[in-house]
This record gives C-alpha cells, sequence and structure tokens, in this order.
C-alpha cells in the first residue's frame, strides 16, 4: 500500500496558489493577502476533488534570487516539493500573461522529471483571453482555465490530474477515537519571534523542512509536518509538528500580515493537544511569554516550557531557577509546569522533550471513576471542610468527571454559587496532585440541584 498521491502547486509570486490551496482542502489554512510573496515555507494539506483523495502543497512563489538569501531559500523549498511531488500544477495569472520569470520556471521544470500540467488561474471573463494564448508558447499544451477564488474550471482541473492522482493503491488514513493515545501527537512549537522554533524542528526531522535564518518573523504560516519519533524502546510514535509564526507584543503588531500570523499560531494551538512555549535561553522570560502561556492553558491545552539555546545560556543555573520562579508567579491557574533546557543547534534535550509531551498528553487525556474519584473527595472534604458563609452550611455532595481533554469535572452541591474560589482551587490543586493529572489545565463546575419551589 503506499500514500496519497501528491500535487504540488507552483508558479511566480501573487499568481493565486495559495487561493487554490484553500479551495482544494476546503479551508481558508494558507494564509491570503494581495502583496506577493506571502506565503514562504511549504505548507501540506488533505484535498478531495471529485470524490478522489490526494495531498497538496502550497509554496512560495518562485523567484531568481541567490540561494543564500531569504527568497533564494524559499526557492529551494519549492525545488523539494516539485521533487517529492506526484504531478506539479504550474500557474500563471492569466489576465498579466507570460512574463519572463515563467519563462524561466518553465525551462527549470522542463529539467524535472515531476509531470506538468498548466494552469491558468483568473481566467474568468474575456480579460484573460490574451494571457491564455500567450502560455501556448511555454510548451505545455492547452492550460486548465479556472478560477480558484470562484471556484470555477475546478471540473477541467480534476481531468487534467485524473491520470496521476487516481490510484489504487493508496492506503485508507486509520480512524482514532476521541481519546486514543495511539493517534498521532499534535504538537505545537509556540513562542515569541527568533526563539528557534522552526530550527527545532528541522533538527527534529532531520532536514532542512522548514525555512530558517537570522531574519526576524520568516514563518508566516502554521506549518504542520508528520514525523515519527522512536522512543527509548525503539518503538515508533507518531508525531505532527505545528510550527507557528513568532508571537510579538499585541501592541507592537500594527501590520496586516502579522496579525493573520499571530491569528493562524493562535488557530494552531486550539488544534493542538500539547503546546511547546519555545523561551530564547540568551533573552531569558519576558512578559509576553507569560501571555503566550496563558492563552495555551485558557484554551485548555497542556503546556511544557523548554529553554532553547541552552548551549550558549550563561550563567545556566540561575536562569533556570529564575524562569521556574518567574513561571510558578506568573501562572496562577496551573503550577509546576515542566520546563526543559534543549538546544535546536545540537539537538540536545530534544528526546526528553518529546517524551514529556507524550506524558503531558496521556494525563491530559486521563479519566478518573467516579468510584475513586468520590472516595478522594471524601478524604479532601473531610480534611478542609467547606466555609459556612452567614453561619449557612455550604453541603458538597459528590464530584464527577465529565471530560477530558482537559480534563473537566462537575461539583454538586447546595449553595455552591457561594463556594468560595480559594476553596475551588484547594479541590483543583488536590485532583492534580493525587489523582496523576500533574500540570495540566483542569476545569471545575459548579452545580446545585434544582429548587422545585423555586419559581
Amino acid at each position: 500500500m503506499s500514500k496519497l498521491p501528491v500535487v504540488a502547486i507552483i508558479g511566480r509570486p501573487n499568481v493565486g496558489k495559495s487561493t487554490l490551496f484553500n479551495r482544494l482542502v476546503g479551508k481558508k489554512l494558507a494564509l491570503v493577502d494581495d502583496r506577493p510573496g506571502v506565503t514562504r515555507d511549504r505548507r501540506e494539506g488533505d484535498a478531495t476533488l471529485v470524490g478522489v483523495d490526494f495531498r497538496v502543497i502550497d509554496t512560495a512563489g518562485y523567484e531568481d534570487e541567490d540561494a543564500a538569501t531569504l527568497p533564494g531559500r524559499m526557492r529551494q523549498q519549492t525545488e523539494a516539493a516539485v521533487a517529492q511531488a506526484d504531478v506539479a500544477l504550474f500557474m500563471i495569472d492569466a489576465r498579466v500573461g507570460v512574463v519572463p520569470l515563467e519563462e524561466e520556471i518553465s525551462r527549470w521544470l522542463r529539467g524535472s522529471d515531476t509531470p506538468i500540467v498548466l494552469v491558468a488561474n483568473k481566467a474568468e471573463g474575456k480579460a484573460g483571453e490574451a494571457g491564455i494564448l500567450e502560455s501556448l508558447a511555454l510548451g505545455y499544451g492547452d492550460p486548465v482555465q479556472l478560477s480558484a477564488e470562484h471556484g470555477e474550471g475546478m471540473g477541467d482541473l480534476f481531468e487534467a490530474l485524473l491520470p496521476y492522482i487516481d490510484r489504487e493503491d493508496v492506503e485508507e488514513e486509520p480512524e482514532y477515537g476521541e481519546d486514543d493515545l495511539s493517534a498521532p501527537l499534535k504538537l505545537a512549537i509556540v513562542g515569541r519571534p527568533n526563539a528557534g522554533k522552526s530550527t527545532l524542528i528541522n533538527r527534529m526531522l532531520g532536514e532542512e523542512r522548514l525555512i530558517t535564518g537570522p531574519e526576524a518573523g520568516i514563518t508566516r504560516d502554521s506549518i504542520a509536518v508528520d514525523w515519527t519519533w522512536h522512543d527509548e524502546d525503539g518503538e515508533p510514535r507518531a508525531v505532527r509538528l505545528i510550527d507557528t509564526a513568532g508571537m510579538r507584543k499585541r501592541a507592537n503588531v500594527q501590520d496586516k500580515l502579522e496579525k493573520l500570523s499571530v491569528a493562524d499560531a493562535l488557530h494552531a494551538i486550539d488544534f493542538a493537544e500539547v503546546v511547546v512555549l519555545l523561551l530564547d535561553a540568551t533573552r531569558g522570560l519576558e512578559a509576553q511569554d507569560l501571555r503566550i502561556a496563558s492563552a495555551a492553558l485558557e484554551e485548555g491545552r497542556a503546556l511544557v516550557v523548554a529553554l532553547n539555546k541552552w548551549d550558549v545560556a550563561e550563567h545556566a543555573s540561575s536562569l533556570f531557577n529564575g524562569v521556574k520562579a518567574a513561571l510558578e508567579e506568573g501562572l496562577s491557574q496551573v503550577k509546576g509546569v515542566p520546563v526543559l533546557t534543549v538546544s535546536a543547534a545540537t539537538g540536545k534535550g530534544l528526546d526528553m522533550l518529546i517524551k514529556v509531551a507524550f506524558e503531558t498528553r496521556e494525563a491530559w487525556s486521563k479519566r478518573i471513576g467516579t468510584g475513586e474519584l468520590n472516595r478522594w473527595f471524601e478524604k479532601a472534604v473531610e480534611a478542609n471542610p467547606p466555609p459556612a458563609p452567614g453561619g449557612k452550611r455550604i453541603k458538597l455532595r459528590y464530584l464527577t468527571q465529565a471530560k477530558t481533554r482537559p480534563p473537566g469535572f462537575i461539583l454538586f452541591g447546595t449553595r455552591v454559587d457561594q463556594l468560595p474560589t480559594s476553596y475551588q482551587r484547594y479541590l483543583i490543586n488536590g485532583i492534580r496532585r493525587d489523582l496523576g493529572f500533574g500540570a495540566v489545565p483542569v476545569r471545575l463546575t459548579l452545580r446545585a440541584p434544582k429548587n422545585p419551589f423555586d419559581r
């Protein structure tokens, strides 16, 4: 059995590649803007066209720049995508026609072994007729005429792709239950710009899958990459790594595209199971790091903190203790968040990071039986009875776990609306400490029985 066939979308900047990518995957996954060069890393997604499934890759706009420059590094990602694909869609803008850069792209593609399908985007109406005629000179025959924005021409695109994507030997994706711990670990790497998030993922993968460099804010889209990690027993464990854009303080974010990137990173936190907050050990912990950590915890995600660039950190011991103390003080909703030291440059500490992430997901997915839970609950209430505001006793009846991921509990009793926050925190901290939930966010909902005489 083989994996899904792969379709890469290539072309110069601003011809509509990301719009077509979003159309094929059925979601607005890739950032789209009028300005050229929005996409930088190659982004993958599962697509379906007329009932046929395939994998589609959105690539950066192809530019003729030195390999050491950022556009040059983006071009290398595009070249890697074409080499990986079963077929490449070479997209032009029908309204603009063929430009010299596209003639150069065409020459490069002819040296590739990957089959090419020419696509003329923005072909609706008569404005694109001249550009469509010009495209015949590229030597790929009649282009597929479509409008990615309006969804026109998808049938013609399907017919052109069918010989390359309709395969009988495609394996079906396994289906996982909601709490299935054998499912791939969804692990998002978040942090401020230049913390080393993309470098860290490249080190894990053992390849330059994501664009890195000294420039701050290279990553714009949240990029998900599938990876297999082998644990200490040599067992393969599936991981979906999610790289995100660096998140600066909100007041400093003025550019529309950066706002979209930050929103995309926050969406990636929603999608993740475990969030790794990556800190730059040479800069320590800043207020913005605590804001990012709080955002992850408020969404109910499990959190792990990793100090990157540990190989070049100064005053390591005092730095580590200072970060732990600041986290304890700054993250009042969760105590004891795991803090690890790593180096994306050397790979040190990465195995421990993934191991802790799997253990944290296990705690985040944990379910406690009602009997065991209430035996603990009775002892907790006996050791520290609830207060009696105004001389009226608050009677706590029983506790039940309503959900996992994050763990959510419902506390039943009378006058629970008067139960102080400090007592609720006492119960939550006890659940974490005594029942094996560790430093994952725990939700507690209070519920009183309905009064039949209350109108």
